[in-house]
């Protein structure tokens, strides 16, 4: 049974580091890449690929989502299994990668998708789209430092599911040298 649930934690991390790495570093710049520009056109670009981009960072959370939830229940599953509370730091780190990912989902990205509608509304006045404008600049900043973060975590977390600590149950190392 640890076996398979090592399995699960340890395939869960890869998919959500593999997931992040890939999109932060990658595809993630591909709806402002030439390509894009060149199938949208000059007068489609700005709005469509950023429009595009909100579509693609919807799904990232959502599996950030699922994998962080499927993280939860790996941890507490091995806490029922194995009888001793998750070590304080695995714990934090768990928890810190859960608020990075809801608070981006569901607080951040609504806002960014909101301020990327105001910065293109042909009914806005012009001071009222370059002040969305700033703020979706400044918002993005953010949202990139971020999932920087969330990606350096993700490596550390990995590290910890992979290789976790070789505590026994109930008795100390040492009783069994002679």
């Amino acid at each position: 049974m640890i076996g398979f649930l090592r399995l699960v934690g340890v395939l869960n991390a890869a998919v959500w580091f593999g997931a992040a790495v890939f999109f932060t570093f990658w595809s993630g710049s591909a709806p402002f890449s030439l390509e894009m520009r060149r199938l949208l056109g000059d007068n489609n670009y700005p709005y469509f690929s950023g429009a595009i981009a909100q579509i693609l960072i919807a799904r990232y959370f959502s599996l950030q989502f699922v994998c962080s939830i499927v993280a939860v229940l790996h941890l507490v599953a091995e806490w029922l299994y194995l009888g001793r509370f998750p070590q304080n730091s695995r714990l934090a780190l768990l928890v810190a990668l859960c608020l990075a990912v809801l608070l981006g989902g569901y607080w951040l990205q609504p806002r960014m998708k909101a301020l990327h509608a105001t910065k293109y509304a042909a009914n806005q006045p012009a001071r009222v789209r370059e002040s969305a404008a700033r703020s979706f600049r400044a918002w993005h900043g953010v949202s990139m430092g971020v999932n920087l973060l969330v990606v350096a975590g993700l490596a550390v977390y990995v590290w910890r599911v992979a290789n976790p600590s070789d505590e026994t149950r109930f008795v100390s190392a040492v009783k069994f040298r002679s």
